[in-house]
């Protein structure tokens, strides 16, 4: 009988371990996450060089658009940064950096329902720099594609209220 659970604990350890292990399994997401920042670091600078050429052209509308565009993909390289931080601590290891100056104040500090707050506002700030693109760009766009932009925003935002309150009730059933 003695032996029959020493197996079956071994058995149990041995699983447990193996799913533990299996956390490193997340890790080339997050790093996949990182190329992607890379991709959008090229696509930023593609774009400023891309408005440096129109800087002195006519339509101010274009430049706007084009400094949006900037703002948009720095919030979204941002929001990765999050993202591969936040997930990797939370799921795969803590990052060993010790107490380095540069180190973020959120760093480590952040659980799932800090990321989940922390990501839904970065969307509702990168869907507001696109609206705010397509109004400054309006007549290039009908009244039904406006509607529809202004609606998935509005959804995002929406979005982000309940999640807040979501967190709100949940930390205060816990206490």
């Amino acid at each position: 009988m003695k032996s029959e659970k020493s197996a079956s604990k071994k058995i149990e350890l041995a699983l447990e371990s193996m799913i533990f292990k299996g956390r490193w399994l997340l890790a080339p997401f997050f790093v996949g996450l990182l190329y992607a920042v890379l991709l959008l670091w090229i696509k930023f600078f593609k774009q400023l060089y891309e408005m440096s050429l129109i800087a002195f052209s006519d339509q101010e509308s274009d430049l706007l658009v084009g400094i949006l565009t900037l703002v948009d993909t720095a919030l979204l390289a941002g929001l990765l940064l999050i993202i591969i931080f936040s997930g990797y601590e939370n799921f795969v290891s803590k990052l060993d950096i010790g107490n380095h100056q540069d180190r973020p104040a959120w760093m480590g500090k952040v659980g799932f329902s800090g990321l989940k707050i922390k990501l839904i506002s970065a969307i509702v700030a990168i869907s507001a720099v696109e609206l705010l693109k397509v109004f400054i760009s309006s007549h290039s766009h009908s009244d039904s594609e406006l509607a529809w932009k202004v609606g998935i925003h509005l959804t995002f935002v929406i979005s982000g209220v309940l999640f807040s309150v979501t967190d709100y009730i949940n930390s205060k059933t816990k206490s």
